[in-house]
């Protein structure tokens, strides 16, 4: 497994002693670094009253659901309220998101919300990164699943993300590289 939080990354303007110190939750993983099947595990989180009713004000959530104390518990299915889908996917994610400084987000998949989390719910989050690619000449892109749990280990969401990654090292990619975009120019001169 690669390692997290141990790189050493200089910036414009640190003095050289401040630069060489590995900086906090910070990786400089490139695609070759990316193992299919390594797995992280995030420290866990309790959901608050207050934050939760931040968020929905913040994004303009008032869904009775997530913002109503009497409509939740008196009407609602889930007879309490529901911390917002869109809450527990930030969330979730930033338990076990990474920051490494050579990869960046190209979108996800297979969103779901398998069960309701609640306020008050302490959740956590497995990543696994499922598979990496050949995209072009300077990246590969790799997909990550997040699997968020609530509690003694509810599944409550699954996600993937899909990345791009800068390689270290372009070289060993080049020919695949080339016929992964020539097979994209075909298609788009077929389409």
């Amino acid at each position: 497994m690669a390692e997290i939080g141990v790189h050493a990354r200089t910036l414009p303007g640190l003095p050289d002693a401040h630069a060489a110190i590995p900086v906090w939750n910070a990786e400089n993983w490139y695609f070759e670094d990316f193992e299919p099947g390594d797995r992280i595990r995030s420290i866990r989180r309790t959901i608050s009253e207050g934050e939760s009713m931040l968020f929905n004000s913040l994004v303009m959530d008032h869904h009775p659901y997530v913002s109503d104390e009497r409509f939740a518990s008196e009407e609602g299915v889930f007879g309490r309220r529901l911390v917002a889908g869109a809450m527990v996917f930030s969330y979730g994610l930033g338990l076990a998101a990474t920051n490494c400084l050579n990869s960046f987000s190209y979108g996800y998949d297979r969103l779901r919300f398998i069960a309701p989390v609640f306020i008050g719910d302490t959740i956590y989050t497995i990543r696994e990164n499922l598979a990496k690619e050949v995209k072009d000449h300077r990246f590969g892109k790799v997909r990550v699943s997040y699997s968020v749990f609530k509690g003694e280990g509810e599944q409550v969401l699954y996600c993937e993300h899909l990345m791009t990654a800068l390689y270290r090292d372009p070289e060993p990619f080049r020919a695949e590289a080339d016929a992964v975009l020539a097979a994209k120019r075909e298609a788009k001169k077929n389409a």
